[in-house]
């Protein structure tokens, strides 16, 4: 899967790095946690991480429920391993661009 990052303006803080990795690695329980309080979602890097990593953290879930089939199992591990990296990112502070994922969520107008 592509990577693309781009860095809009404002300072982030370690408490959005923490939040950000926390989103990708816990999916999707964080990222609906993060979405329910207040002052978590009115920060834009942990809003963004968290919209995604529920987004991916979804697609994860429906592979694994599909698993038994061979080639969606595999996909939800790659999924995974891939949540793994985007956490990674997450906490260097680095906004990702997820291929099709984050695309869909500005579509739906989750992400601005």
């Amino acid at each position: 899967m592509a990577n693309q990052t781009y860095v809009p303006g404002g300072d982030l803080t370690s408490d959005d790095k923490l939040w950000g990795l926390l989103s990708y690695l816990f999916t999707p329980i964080v990222p609906i946690i993060v979405l329910l309080m207040e002052d978590k979602k009115a920060r834009p890097f942990i809003k963004y991480c968290a919209v995604q990593g529920l987004a991916v953290g979804i697609l994860i879930l429906i592979m694994a429920l599909l698993s038994f089939l061979v080639i969606p199992g595999c996909i939800a591990g790659l999924l995974g391993i891939y949540a793994i990296y985007l956490a990674i990112k997450a906490y260097q502070g680095e906004w990702t661009v997820i291929p099709v994922v984050t695309d869909f969520c500005k579509n739906q107008g989750w992400l601005s």
